[in-house]
């Protein structure tokens, strides 16, 4: 007795001592916040959750509550202002259910504790989401930064790994580099998947809780799944309505009564259910559909092959080939549900039907990993193969194009089970699973990565199979049956390289190359306003008729400040549409390359310079004789002879900005300007007489090259999108920066796309020349004929 009396004095004592500990760690930053730098937010949210977690466990109720009011003054002090200014509802939210767990901690109702922590919690994450979306779409990137590690993540799975998006997004918005839209846009698919994913986690674990009777556990996990719908409920508002919206709360409401007093959830779960089915807070982008399409569509391929390997005689011969089977069929049911929405609004019976194949196949295999063979490897091939059929009659067209994203990710997966067998010992199943991720790479990703990245392809088969600048490859360790650590060390190496690959097969130019680009097309466009502003202004030199440049300055200066906006509304509302990502930039580029070809082509320049200036002019004299209305003909005038050459520039430079970012082609195009505004200056300011002609023949061949490249890298992003064929020419190993600089890949399609706009634009030149030579020439016939 004496021996347990003493034993449980330590343990008071142990848990005395963590709970004085716990309190000064806490009090200890909020002693201290008004004299240091505010702390990070999500480390004071952190520090109010591990308060509530603590305070559960603290035996003694008054410091249990006095924990919770200190955390309570941290979010006052530290929290509460922003929370505040951007989501009003969830301070008072949050307010309440600090109120709420002191009372439940003081009656001792732990179920009801639970619950209002879990709802004070999520009030917190929906007020940290809101905040980031207010700054993000008001610009302000560092605030959005400040508060967006205030959030939760998914679950981490082989398919479903913890997401990036808004953290990226975030830094390309600081960076300048997309527009708060496309931010804004980039943190609702993060973080509002991310909350249901969440919501339906917690779904599925509270009738878990109830079987075992956890009832704090059960009131908490229902009060989660309610605060993470009311993060969604915006958006389930918009897609369902009002009155659908009302139904959906009063279920979760009626979740959390049922959770709280201890009863069967499974009724009011599955209402929830039902009213969530069909909804998706954060719709997969058309690029995100059709790299989860071509995951799906290539795990359903190798899940017969997998489990065809483990059968042997009607019965399970290789525990790991099933495991693999079930790993494939486990992604190709994740893509699946994701895709469910979209493809039942297409045709709801083929989906219902796909649906029972894909769960029909699934019980196979889960039974044959109870080694109970309920499905021979011919039974589940075919199948499989209807499943696929089937999915192939519902799915759009696009999402049946050949995806490299999708490529790559079965890769990964086929090499996590490779790594897998290698811990186990089954080098023989590693070698297998080896096969299968080069089997993906070799008739997917392959031919692009040999025509748009051939310094990769070495080093890739290398570490594939015998080794690449003396290390080892994983065919040779698995050969030799090498240590694990090795394996992964190899691995690694391969996935840095095939992280390589991926990023080149997107295109993209390099930098400095963009800014050239941005400004040879700003000098040209510029040089050829300057040389109609100094065509018109050129008999308004004397001192009789100087005051008439005013005007046209003016509307010069209108012109510049239009132009500047029109690029703004082309960016905005280019940003609207940024989740279409490289098939936006064709289209832009395609639409840039037939202006560049306009522009180039020497015939239409020579007869559109011609009749434009004689136009101008001819609006000139009107304007000069009319004795009314002189000031505002010659601003519009002015302002006219401008904004068209700043409207062309405004529309190349979205082409380039997709590519590059706002702040490259900006550079780039301060430096064009800043020559133009010299050339003005020397023209104007200083009356001298430059070679414009000769300067415009040769900004005119700097923009030839810009189209090569400009064909070149949209022939190159077209082929990646599926829009144009790839057709790879291997003797030809051109460099990697030749087409980062140049566009210029070794494709037959892209060289034959350069070739053609190089003919073009030199052949137009001659007929130009020839043309012009024969209307100097025939007044002279015409004489000697006569």
């Amino acid at each position: 007795m004496r021996l347990e009396s003493v034993t449980r004095a330590l343990a008071r004592v142990a848990r005395a001592s963590a709970a004085c500990s716990f309190a000064v760690a806490l009090a200890l930053p909020i002693a201290n916040a008004h004299a240091a730098e505010p702390r990070p937010p999500a480390d004071v949210a952190e520090d109010i959750r591990s308060a509530l977690v603590a305070a559960q466990i603290e035996p003694d109720r008054e410091a249990a509550v006095a924990q919770i009011q200190e955390a309570r003054a941290a979010y006052m002090r530290e929290l509460a202002p922003a929370v505040t200014a951007h989501a009003p509802s969830s301070h008072a939210l949050i307010a309440r259910r600090f109120d709420d767990a002191i009372a439940a901690l003081r009656s001792g109702r732990m179920a009801d504790y639970a619950q209002a922590c879990a709802s004070a919690w999520t009030a917190l994450l929906g007020a940290g989401y809101r905040i980031v979306v207010d700054a993000a779409s008001e610009g302000d990137a560092e605030l959005a930064r400040q508060w967006l590690p205030l959030r939760e993540f998914r679950r981490s799975t082989r398919f479903a790994r913890p997401g990036a998006e808004a953290t990226l997004a975030l830094e390309d918005l600081a960076r300048g580099k997309i527009a708060p839209e496309a931010a804004v846009q980039a943190v609702n698919a993060d973080l509002l998947d991310t909350y249901q994913a969440r919501m339906i986690a917690a779904l599925n674990d509270v009738a878990s809780a109830h079987a075992r009777g956890f009832l704090a556990r059960q009131a908490e996990l229902a009060a989660l799944a309610a605060g993470y719908f009311d993060i969604l409920a915006p958006a389930y508002r918009e897609q369902r309505g009002e009155a659908a919206l009302a139904d959906a709360q009063a279920a979760f409401e009626a979740l959390n009564r049922v959770a709280l007093e201890g009863r069967e959830v499974a009724p009011a779960v599955q209402r929830i259910q039902a009213a969530l089915r069909g909804f998706r807070a954060a719709p997969l982008s058309p690029a995100e559909q059709t790299r989860r399409a071509g995951q799906m569509m290539r795990y359903l391929k190798l899940v017969p092959i997998e489990y065809g390997r483990g059968i042997r005689n009607g019965e399970v011969a290789v525990d790991l080939e099933i495991r693999e089977a079930a790993t494939f069929h486990e992604g190709a049911l994740a893509a699946f549900n994701d895709l469910r929405d979209a493809l039942e609004a297409r045709d709801a019976t083929r989906t219902a039907q796909a649906g029972a194949l894909l769960e029909r196949i699934g019980q196979a295999v889960a039974s044959a990993s109870m080694h109970r063979v309920t499905a021979s490897p011919d039974a589940l091939r075919a199948d499989s193969d209807r499943l696929i059929a089937l999915l192939g009659e519902v799915m759009p067209p696009e999402w049946l194009k050949q995806d490299a994203a999708a490529d790559f990710d079965v890769v990964a997966t086929a090499l996590d089970q490779m790594e897998q067998a290698a811990k186990q010992g089954e080098y023989a199943l590693a070698e297998s699973a080896r096969v299968e991720a080069y089997a993906v790479l070799e008739s997917g990703p392959e031919a692009r990565i040999a025509a748009f990245a051939p310094h990769l392809k070495t080093p890739i088969e290398g570490l594939f199979w015998f080794g690449y600048e003396g290390g080892e490859g994983l065919a040779s360790l698995l050969q030799r049956k090498a240590p694990p650590a090795e394996v992964r060390a190899a691995r690694r190496q391969l996935d840095a390289q095939l992280k390589q690959a991926q990023e080149a097969l997107r295109g993209s130019n390099s930098p400095a190359a963009i800014a050239l680009n941005s400004g040879i097309i700003v000098l040209r466009e510029g040089l050829e306003a300057v040389l109609i502003l100094a065509a018109l202004m050129a008999s308004f030199r004397t001192a009789a008729n100087r005051h008439l440049r005013r005007p046209m300055w003016l509307g010069t200066a209108l012109a510049v400040v239009a132009s500047i906006a029109t690029w703004l509304i082309l960016r905005s509302a280019l940003s609207l549409f940024a989740s279409f990502g490289e098939k936006l930039e064709a289209i832009v580029s395609l639409i840039a390359i037939g202006v560049l070809l306009l522009i180039t082509n020497w015939f239409f320049h020579d007869v559109y310079w011609t009749g434009w200036m004689a136009n101008f002019h001819k609006q000139k004299q009107q304007i000069v004789k009319g004795s009314t209305g002189q000031f505002a003909g010659l601003l519009l005038l002015g302002f006219a002879s401008v904004y068209r050459e700043g409207f062309e520039t405004a529309l190349f430079l979205q082409a380039l900005t997709l590519e590059g970012g706002p702040a490259v082609v900006l550079a780039g195009g301060g430096v064009g300007l800043l020559c133009v505004a010299l050339i003005g200056l020397a023209i104007f300011a200083l009356q001298m007489r430059l070679p414009v002609m000769k300067m415009l023949i040769a900004t005119g061949v700097m923009i030839g090259f810009v189209l090569l490249v400009m064909v070149g890298n949209t022939a190159h992003i077209m082929q990646v999108v599926g829009w144009l064929p790839l057709t790879p020419i291997r003797w030809l190993p051109l460099p990697y920066w030749f087409g980062i600089w140049f566009g210029t890949y070794a494709t037959v399609e892209g060289l034959a796309l350069q070739v053609a706009a190089a003919v073009f634009v030199i052949g137009s030149f001659f007929l130009a020349k020839h043309l012009q030579m024969r209307r100097a020439f025939a007044p002279a016939r015409a004489t000697s004929a006569s």
